[in-house]
């Protein structure tokens, strides 16, 4: 679910109980239902599932200009792909190795399959003659921190976010 603050600025995706819990508690309204047309029941309501709500009253949100590094992340940046061989990533891999005194950044982080991890270990790159298909960088754009941690976003929700984040 996608939850809006009350002048309609996309403030984070959250699971559907917790959407559930603020729309029985008038905290918020539902903007946009789901399509499906499916209801929870309840022994005394009934609620449609929402894709969209909206708080009711309005939430003053701190500004942060770095985009805090995390797993979800930096796995939604790099599209859960390898960043040697391409293949499937499952773990997170330092391109200068952190006992080589690399950072734990933006951009000393990939991801990476097992296998690519596992082979390289605590080498550089340069050792191994291997190169990166992308250069990692820290993301940028408006909602990049609400749609890193969602698994997928919803194509309903872009009416709400305007431009797609990058």
């Amino acid at each position: 679910m996608l939850l809006l603050n009350a002048t309609f600025e996309p403030l984070t995706a959250l699971p559907l109980r917790r959407a559930i819990v603020l729309l029985v508690a008038d905290k918020a309204e539902v903007v946009h239902g789901d399509p499906a047309g499916l209801t929870l029941h309840a022994a005394t309501v009934s609620v449609p599932v929402p894709s969209v709500i909206r708080l009711s009253s309005y939430v003053r949100v701190p500004y942060r200009a770095k985009v805090p590094l995390t797993r979800a992340g930096l796995m939604h940046r790099d599209r859960h792909r390898c960043a040697y061989c391409g293949g499937r990533a499952e773990t997170i891999d330092h391109v200068l190795p952190r006992s080589r005194g690399g950072p734990h950044t933006w951009q000393n982080c990939v991801a990476c399959c097992a296998r690519c991890n596992h082979r390289k270990a605590d080498r550089l790159l340069s050792e191994l003659g291997w190169r990166l298909r992308v250069v990692p960088r820290a993301p940028h754009g408006p909602h990049w921190r609400l749609l890193a941690h969602s698994t997928e976003a919803d194509p309903l929700w872009q009416p709400y976010l305007g431009a797609p984040a990058a």
